[in-house]
């Protein structure tokens, strides 16, 4: 986000606090800042609705075109305390502040806490290139113990062009959404008998899961890891030697108290697979060891945070770990990004990304204390990266607090950047496991790293993108009903059954169309349903025992 199209996003915002303030003398106002693509504020004491969106827009465009100038003030914490008499959000706020002259924007009769920075004049905002898209529930400074407040959301640009241009591609976006097609195809279901954020695949939806993982568990014999199954809970000790309680327990179910201690369901597959890995004496020969696992996990999100597939409760990811010497790790990094890389490429996916987060060594308390290995494995993930020729970008104090990691990120047809899969350095598991090997000379070496990695994803989270990605229309490979068979009248239904059988056998996924249809509904409804392979048989076909391909 430029700076200049920042400061529009942020003054549109107030301008909408004001608008909204002229109808609702009484609301009270929460923040407003700028955000990608555009800007939100929050209000407390305020109900409407989308429909009254269109009544607030058209006034923002009346205060725009007043050329109201906005001005930077000034205060004590004494005045400003004044100023926001009855605005209990913005007091909470000011409390907070330690600076001795407070910040605030004037326009008209419309003032604000604020840092700033504005334009200078309503004037400098183009009229015609934001537009308000929607209304949500935001709880007060993101915390579900506050209180629920009203958020208006808008979209704004430099120009009217972008503006439409970016409509345009949210229009597409929403044509392509993995909810409403994974409806209409059939592919996965809530209920809320089961409970928000826990899809359940339907018989078409599981076709695509289960062709991916056998490609996942193809790709990974082949790179020599060795699957294992492990269990969906564990015993409370596992997780305090892991690390997870307590610093994760907020993300985890609650504990379930049995009769032979306290258990939770697994957030993370990995303390499982370090006692995989400590089953036996391992030697140096044994190196690496790579254990793989679709492993289905849980985390305790907020029900307001759940989307689909993307985001959900219960997940079943690609996972792995690779257990490794030190000179081991360039080589085991290059492999998987190669993987990753052959991954995409078969799944057409193409505007993607690489991101090193790597520790600040100014925030040691977020971090693991081992400087020379932050040093010494930042440096090695890097040299990878730019071996590889790979478009990368680094990030800072944006690391694991055990160890650096390379995100891949993706743009998907929303416009929205998914975080698609990561690999992760790990250097502290070998303390809270006592993990080592045994060396060359017959000696103990506890110098063992663990790569994370996870290079689908979940399979809840990449099925949505090759839904959106794919609007649907899945590959033949990947494709749920691969041909389907339309007779044109039931006295080519037994030809068509013969065909059905034979393509079975040969393990295509095949249907026959027996409905009491015309043969154009049932073309109409194969389309729909997006079935690359349709398949017409009439007299013709049946006297010469062929087939036509519509």
């Amino acid at each position: 986000m430029s700076d200049n199209i920042e400061t529009i996003r942020h003054s549109i915002s107030h301008v909408l606090a004001q608008a909204v303030k002229s109808f609702h003398p009484k609301v009270k106002l929460g923040i407003g800042p700028a955000i990608e693509d555009g800007f939100y504020y929050d209000f407390d004491n305020l109900k409407i609705t989308e429909e009254d969106l269109k009544k607030i827009e058209d006034k923002m465009r009346e205060i725009i075109k007043k050329n109201i100038g906005i001005k930077k003030v000034l205060l004590t914490k004494k005045e400003a305390e004044k100023r926001l008499a009855g605005q209990k959000y913005k007091l909470e706020l000011l409390k907070s502040l330690k600076d001795k002259r407070i910040t605030f924007y004037e326009q008209d009769d419309f003032i604000d806490l604020c840092k700033g920075p504005h334009v200078k004049s309503t004037k400098d905002i183009p009229i015609d290139a934001f537009k308000l898209t929607h209304l949500a529930g935001a709880y007060w400074k993101g915390d579900s113990k506050n209180k629920m407040l009203t958020r208006i959301y808008g979209v704004a640009f430099n120009t009217k062009h972008e503006l439409d241009n970016y409509l345009k591609m949210k229009e597409e976006a929403e044509k392509r959404n993995h909810i409403k097609l994974g409806k209409e195809l059939e592919i996965f279901m809530i209920s809320d008998l089961v409970g928000k954020g826990l899809p359940i695949w339907l018989p078409k939806g599981n076709i695509i899961k289960e062709e991916i993982e056998k490609l996942a568990k193809e790709m990974e014999k082949k790179a020599g890891f060795i699957r294992v199954t492990t269990p969906h809970l564990a015993k409370k000790e596992l997780y305090m030697m892991s690390g997870h309680l307590p610093y994760y327990e907020n993300s985890m179910y609650p504990s379930m108290k049995m009769d032979d201690g306290t258990y939770y369901l697994k957030a993370m597959n990995c303390p499982h697979h370090h006692l995989i890995y400590k089953n036996k004496l391992r030697s140096y020969r044994d190196l690496p060891l790579r254990i793989a696992e679709y492993g289905t996990v849980y985390r305790n999100e907020l029900s307001g945070t759940l989307a689909g597939l993307l985001r959900v409760r219960a997940m079943s990811m690609n996972d792995a770990h690779i257990y490794c010497r030190k000179d081991q790790i360039e080589e085991e990094f290059t492999n998987i990004i190669k993987m990753i890389k052959e991954y995409y490429k078969l799944f057409d996916l193409k505007d993607y990304w690489f991101r090193l987060s790597r520790w600040d060594p100014k925030h040691k308390e977020k971090y693991i204390d081992e400087p020379a290995n932050w040093k010494m494995s930042e440096e090695i993930l890097r040299n990878v990266l730019k071996k590889l020729n790979v478009k990368f970008i680094e990030a800072e104090d944006e690391a694991a607090f055990y160890g650096p990691k390379i995100d891949i990120q993706f743009k998907a047809v929303s416009g929205r950047e998914e975080t698609m899969s990561t690999i992760q350095l790990d250097f502290a598991a070998k303390k809270r496991f006592d993990l080592s090997y045994q060396d060359s000379s017959g000696g103990e070496n506890k110098d063992v790293f663990v790569i994370h990695r996870a290079p689908l994803s979940t399979h809840e989270r990449f099925i949505a993108i090759l839904i959106e990605n794919y609007a649907g229309k899945f590959p033949v490979w990947l494709s749920p009903v691969q041909v389907i068979i339309m007779p044109i009248a039931d006295r080519h239904l037994e030809y068509s059954k013969d065909i059905e059988k034979k393509l079975l056998d040969d393990d295509v996924r095949v249907e026959v169309d027996s409905r009491s249809e015309s043969i154009s509904k049932k073309v109409r409804d194969a389309q729909v349903q997006k079935i690359p392979i349709m398949i017409t048989v009439g007299d013709k076909e049946l006297e010469n025992k062929t087939l036509a391909k519509y």
